[in-house]
């Protein structure tokens, strides 16, 4: 068979991506996610009045929501639903990270968790750092000219 007759066999298949759907599913879950952010921002006003410490404690509680619902198996059920409107959200971040930990748990806590939890999520790291300072160096170059 040759290469264009079996692309011509998969595309023919291929079951259709329900795009709207997932769209909408995105959406609405990532949507629903950072609604549940914005309650505990405004929770933790009440008791940090400040900013930055009010930030702080929202990014911790959502990182432990989605860490716990990733240890109980719920998380893996919405990102299967909501696709990116899961991921992308600091739940997925901490998802990323308790599933990993928890794959490599077997292998010791040094050399199994410790070293391979963040084998996922270490390039966001990595990016999220470097375009930070890539930012703040551009702003600062261009407040200084001016």
């Amino acid at each position: 068979m040759r290469p264009q007759e079996y692309k011509q066999l998969v595309q023919q298949n291929t079951p259709p991506r329900p795009i709207v759907r997932n769209t909408v599913w995105a959406f609405l879950v990532g949507g629903l996610i950072c609604t549940v952010g914005q309650v505990i921002l405004d929770i933790s006003r009440i008791f940090e009045p400040s900013k930055t410490g009010s930030a702080a404690v929202t990014l911790a509680v959502m990182i432990l929501i989605g860490a716990l619902l990733t240890g109980f198996g719920v998380y893996d059920e919405i990102a299967e639903l909501a696709g990116a409107g899961a991921a992308v959200p600091i739940t997925g971040f901490a998802n990323t990270v308790t599933a990993a930990a928890m794959e490599y748990r077997r292998e010791g806590y040094l050399q199994g968790m410790g070293s391979k939890m963040l084998i996922i999520a270490g390039p966001v790291i990595v990016y999220g750092i470097l375009s930070g300072f890539i930012v703040a160096l551009i702003k600062s170059l261009i407040l200084g000219v001016l």
